[in-house]
């Protein structure tokens, strides 16, 4: 696509969602629960759950949709909850599932509301990771890459709402 430059190529990515599950599987009991953040992480979240029954677990998945983007580049700063997770999740072990952890709200707010209803033990996991924009505390315990702070589209994560589609990530210009 014109003005996108690849950053992530898509065996690259591939590889790392195998790695991660590998990872994820050997450190997570079983009996656990992945919630994605919707829009972003939905492609990530099917490729890591097949990489994750490859790698012995057999997670139920649910997905939460949160936005702060709107058609923007850059967050709003505010973290809006526009769907739910439609089952209980009282006592259950969970592993959130985010496409990108910038500034840290996202995720946060989707780790608060968890604890808020009384899940079990919660793990975090991001495809990317942009520690340089973070403005709140967010440990991220499964990292599929780390980037510098630049704008990104492909693989779920999209600009203005487009590109999502794209096998790889890129660098928006």
């Amino acid at each position: 696509m014109e003005g996108i430059r690849t950053l992530i190529g898509e065996a690259e990515i591939a590889a790392r969602v195998e790695a991660l599950a590998a990872e994820i599987a050997q450190r997570i009991p079983d009996d656990f629960v992945v919630v994605g953040l919707l829009k972003g992480a939905a492609v990530f979240v099917a490729d890591l759950s097949r990489a994750l029954y490859r790698a012995g677990a057999r997670p139920e998945f649910e997905f939460m949709r949160l936005s702060s983007y709107g058609l923007a580049k850059v967050s709003s700063g505010e973290v809006h909850l526009l769907g739910d997770i439609p089952i209980d999740l009282a006592g259950r072990r969970v592993l959130l599932v985010d496409d990108i952890v910038d500034t840290g709200r996202s995720i946060a707010h989707a780790a608060a509301l968890l604890h808020e209803r009384g899940v079990g033990e919660i793990w975090t996991c991001a495809l990317l990771d942009k520690p340089a924009r973070r403005e709140v505390t967010a440990d991220v315990d499964f990292v599929g890459f780390t980037i510098e702070d630049v704008f990104v589209a492909g693989y779920g994560i999209d600009y203005a709402e487009k590109c999502r589609y794209l096998p790889y990530i890129g660098i928006v210009d």
